[in-house]
């Protein structure tokens, strides 16, 4: 998790190009194979893609803290090696929802690379709205909130790009996800174009269908963050302004939040305790547990769940 800092943010760095299937697995094998890549003269040759599009996949690699930059130059992650290593990654090749749904933590968690993604899902709760809307909020909050000098062009292209990453423009139910050009993102259905009107929407919902894992992961980022052991759950909930909240990123609603944590509780027994005083839910680190566990544990169930099915 990257917080708010005033000092340290980022806007229209992705070339106007949406994060696409492949380019995460493609950049990071990549540039392990040749850490220059991104700079090299045949690096539109070795990614496939245009001269534009080859800074987005670097852009999208940092934005997605998958590759970190270490002064002048980029390193991967904890989480990029664990999940992308092409030899023993869990996910080298982006297969696993789960993963997904982490990658869409890790940006709207980045604040300082991704900084109108991390508003969007941290500061903006308007459950419907037009794309105007989402331009005229975000200027106020750079140039009151931020007091930064960012032009309203560079804004607009964030929000435009924002909404056609997580808006899903192919049915996945009968169109494979390889021939289709949208953003893994799109499959999550956190922001919907509502039919026939210029609005859209990002409603709180239980989500039912976002994995344990990814959810583990960004309640043990608060937890590191904040560095307590014991979390109210209003502040899992919603943003603090500086920090990502699990529930405001994944759009939860209240029963999802309180579903999530009890479904967490019971898949890392011992760890965590979810206790109600005076009418208020606090969730209690009882133990410490490190990401890479979660990981390892939900990634290894995952294959020997499809080793017992290939079995079978």
């Amino acid at each position: 998790m990257k917080p708010l800092n005033k000092a340290s943010v980022s806007f229209g760095r992705h070339e106007t190009f949406a994060l696409r299937f492949g380019w995460l697995t493609k950049g990071f094998h990549e540039w392990n194979r040749n850490k220059n890549v991104f700079e090299s003269d045949d690096a539109t040759v070795i990614l496939g893609v245009g001269k534009n599009m080859v800074h987005a996949i670097r852009y999208w690699l940092i934005a997605s803290q998958i590759l970190e930059v270490d002064e002048n130059s980029l390193k991967p992650s904890e989480v990029g090696e664990l999940i992308f290593n092409k030899k023993n990654g869990y996910d080298p090749y982006l297969e696993d929802d789960a993963t997904i749904w982490l990658v869409h933590w890790l940006i709207a968690s980045n604040a300082s690379n991704a900084t109108s993604f991390f508003w969007f899902f941290n500061h903006f709760h308007k459950p419907e709205f037009t794309q105007k809307e989402l331009c005229d909020a975000l200027h106020e909050f750079v140039s009151e909130q931020l007091g930064a000098r960012t032009s309203t062009n560079t804004l607009k292209s964030d929000i435009a790009l924002l909404l056609r990453m997580y808006e899903p423009t192919i049915d996945y139910r009968t169109t494979p996800i390889e021939e289709g050009l949208d953003s893994p993102l799109s499959m999550l259905g956190l922001i919907n174009e509502i039919s026939d009107t210029k609005y859209h929407e990002s409603k709180l919902e239980n989500r039912w269908n976002l994995p344990i894992a990814p959810f583990s992961y960004s309640v043990l980022e608060i937890f590191g963050a904040t560095q307590i052991s014991s979390l109210r759950v209003e502040q899992l909930m919603m943003s603090d302004g500086i920090h990502a909240a699990p529930g405001a990123v994944f759009r939860l609603n209240d029963e999802g939040l309180i579903a999530k944590l009890e479904e967490m509780i019971a898949w890392l027994p011992g760890y965590f305790e979810l206790r109600e005083t005076a009418g208020i839910h606090q969730l209690y680190k009882l133990k410490d547990i490190q990401f890479v566990d979660v990981l390892a544990k939900y990634y290894n169930e995952n294959r020997n769940s499809r080793l017992g099915e290939v079995v079978a």
